[in-house]
Parts: C-alpha cells; sequence; structure tokens
C-alpha cells in the first residue's frame, strides 16, 4: 500500500512539473514563432546568394544543397502569395539549370527569384 501511494505521488509530481515545463515553452516559443516569416526571408536571400556565388564557382553540389534549403525556407515567407509562388519557381528553374551545368542561365533565373524575394514587403 506505501509503495502504491508513493508512485501515485510520484506520478502526480511528474505530470505537474511536465505540463508546467511544456507552458513554458510555448511561451517562450511565441515570440519566435512571430519572427518567422521575416527571418524565413533573410535566410531565403541569403541562401539564395550564397548559391549563386557557388554556381559562378561551378560548385554545383554546393549550389544544389543550399537551393534546396532555400526551398524549404521559403515556405515559411508570408507575403504576396503570387511574388511567393515566383520566387519559388525562379529558385526551382534555377536549381534545375545549375543541376545541368547552365552557368549563366542559372545565374540569371537565381538573380530573377533574388528580385522576387527582396520586393516583398515585410
Amino acid at each position: 500500500m506505501n509503495i502504491i501511494k508513493k508512485t501515485a505521488i510520484t506520478s502526480l509530481i511528474a505530470i505537474s512539473l511536465g505540463a508546467g515545463s511544456i507552458a513554458f515553452a510555448e511561451e517562450a516559443a511565441a515570440p519566435a514563432a512571430v519572427a518567422a516569416p521575416a527571418s524565413s526571408l533573410s535566410e531565403t536571400i541569403r541562401l539564395i546568394e550564397a548559391a549563386l556565388v557557388e554556381v559562378s564557382k561551378s560548385d554545383f553540389a554546393a549550389a544544389q544543397l543550399l537551393l534546396k534549403s532555400a526551398r524549404e525556407t521559403s515556405d515559411k515567407i508570408t507575403g504576396d502569395e503570387k511574388i511567393v509562388k515566383q520566387g519559388y519557381a525562379s529558385t526551382v528553374q534555377g536549381q534545375i539549370l545549375a543541376k545541368k551545368g547552365e552557368v549563366e542561365k542559372a545565374t540569371a533565373e537565381l538573380n530573377k527569384a533574388l528580385g522576387f524575394y527582396k520586393s516583398i514587403k515585410q
């Protein structure tokens, strides 16, 4: 009987501590969630610019990784939906052209994507 009481008390304490830490984590994450769209936009722009550097050096493997990351972060961008879709499409096209080794066309397409993303109002 004593073991059952200790187990019950221990379980209640563990549950209450767990619930408190979850509530604290949610409160701490709320400001980060509000800032996510702006940081996603700047991160996407940074990744595309880095990919442009790699494409100009003909390092297509590194460019592919950077563009894949840029596409993932662009999913979190809020703003004019049409412009976001155009920027995403240009990023994909630039990635395809970079994979084929077409430096000039990939550079032009990625610069077009940068133009779309930079035109988004924050």
